[in-house]
């Protein structure tokens, strides 16, 4: 008993040493960013100069095919893998965006932050819009759109830098399109910087100032949402060390949810994404298309069928015989809409219906950006919503890593192992979550057949979350 206590205390002084070393190697780390923004602009505009890769382009002889499967095929789906398991450590270590931002904020105005800026539905409003748009543009496929979709969001990032707050990451805090998918998934990481209030109130050391980019409010810092684990405040006035904890602390102790977490878990990543994921792989959406096709036809309407847009706004590419027509559009738009509502819907009943067979949440209110608790007739419902957090992340990870997929299977590399694999994920995931949310029901009774009915209505409002995977990977 006592050597397993000994290694534990050995574990955590270990894990307090990685928090110290990151803060010692500001400089090294700065250094590392700076060569991954060179890459990132290679990336994005030597493909977006070069002409279109032809059937026989390859990742071993064309440098747009390079891109496109470090963009799609490695960078955004294990970005999104690191999250849940070192926090957001891409964010504070390594994002380029986040680099240049602070970089563009320390030469800029130093403005202070404008209220709208504060707004918090714009994590879900930045991801919902930028997913709409890069499926209208195809970013998954053509180096044009990428350049718009990731180099728009890097320009806004370092205009906003330079405008507001000093030596700070403004754009990151509020209005980064990933920001609150970032936030989400860091609630499950298995490492966080522990705050100690009584060592806080009679620090013993280092109490000089310190640069939190995110802008978080160290003294009373919580959890990992928003922490982007750059180690700067690492072992500040002898309170803040870096430490382990279990990957359900925050979401069933911390986390209060809000509406527009709630939003984003549910119609963001449970409901939109999908129908960004599915549509065109969708029959459906081809039923649909070719009903209104017909329908405009007979009563001689025509201009919904040209394809007449610049690639900016729908994909436009017609020497390689690819272009949106404006009716191809607006079925994207109805079809990811549809999903939305549809699966995001379904899920939102079942976790309405599993908040009505409990008795009233403990916690009758969410905080808002000041801190301030707000009372809400649905506090029991954001907070269900959290558990929902590894279905929605693997949801989305299931999608991109598609991606990944095909370019492999362009490649030549056997896939025969994906499907095996992605139900495996998904399983997990699901499981994960309806452990959560047994032990939030717990903490709202301690009746067993309560939390039962409780988890068996939010998991009959995930089936059409589950089906539609089911739809994705087998049946279509």
């Amino acid at each position: 008993m006592i050597g397993s206590v000994s290694r534990g205390q050995g574990f955590r002084a270990h894990v307090a040493q990685a928090g110290d070393f990151l803060r010692d190697h500001q400089q090294a780390i700065r250094a590392i960013q700076w060569v991954i923004v060179g890459v990132y602009l290679a990336l994005l505009i030597i493909p977006a100069i070069l002409p279109l890769p032809d059937r026989s382009a390859s990742v071993f002889n064309n440098l747009t095919v390079v891109a496109q499967f470090a963009f799609w095929g490695v960078w955004w789906p294990f970005v999104l893998v690191s999250i849940p398991l070192f926090g957001r450590a891409w964010c504070g270590l390594f994002c380029p965006e986040g680099a240049l931002t602070e970089w563009a904020s320390r030469h800029g105005r130093g403005r202070a932050i404008p209220r709208w800026m504060r707004w918090g539905g714009w994590p879900f409003v930045a991801f919902s819009l930028t997913t709409i748009y890069g499926q209208l543009v195809s970013v998954y496929q053509y180096p044009w759109a990428v350049a718009a979709v990731l180099g728009g969001s890097t320009i806004a990032a370092m205009i906003v830098g330079w405008l507001y707050g000093r030596n700070k990451r403004v754009w990151c805090k509020y209005l980064c399109p990933v920001n609150g998918v970032f936030n989400l998934l860091a609630k499950l990481a298995p490492w966080y910087y522990r705050v100690d209030a009584q060592a806080w109130r009679a620090p013993v050391r280092r109490i000089e100032s310190i640069n939190c980019a995110p802008l978080l409010p160290l003294r009373n810092m919580q959890g990992a949402a928003d922490c982007h684990m750059c180690g700067r405040c690492s072992d500040y006035r002898g309170a803040i060390t870096l430490s382990p904890r279990s990957p359900e602390a925050e979401i069933v102790h911390v986390a209060e949810g809000s509406g527009w977490q709630t939003m984003l878990i549910v119609f963001g990543l449970m409901g939109l994404a999908v129908g960004a994921f599915l549509w065109s792989a969708s029959p459906w959406f081809v039923t649909i298309k070719q009903s209104v096709a017909t329908w405009l036809v007979n009563r001689d309407i025509y201009w919904p069928l040209a394809d007449n847009a610049p690639w900016f706004v729908l994909t436009h590419y017609p020497q390689v015989n690819d272009s949106f027509s404006w009716l191809d559009g607006t079925v994207i738009l109805l079809f990811i809409f549809g999903a939305a509502c549809a699966v995001g819907g379904a899920v939102f009943c079942g976790l309405w219906l599993a908040d009505r067979v409990l008795p009233d949440c403990p916690h009758p209110g969410v905080r808002d950006a000041g801190g301030r608790l707000l009372r809400s007739r649905l506090a029991g419902v954001h907070k269900l919503a959290q558990g929902l957090i590894p279905a929605a992340g693997v949801g989305v990870f299931l999608g991109l890593s598609a991606t990944t997929l095909t370019l492999l299977q362009h490649e030549g590399v056997p896939t025969g192992w994906a499907n095996p694999v992605r139900f495996l994920l998904l399983a997990l995931a699901l499981a994960w979550s309806l452990r959560f949310e047994w032990r939030l029901a717990g903490l709202r009774t301690a009746r067993w057949w309560r939390k039962g009915l409780a988890v068996s209505a939010v998991a009959a409002g995930m089936l059409p979350f589950v089906w539609a995977w089911l739809l994705f990977f087998v049946l279509w």
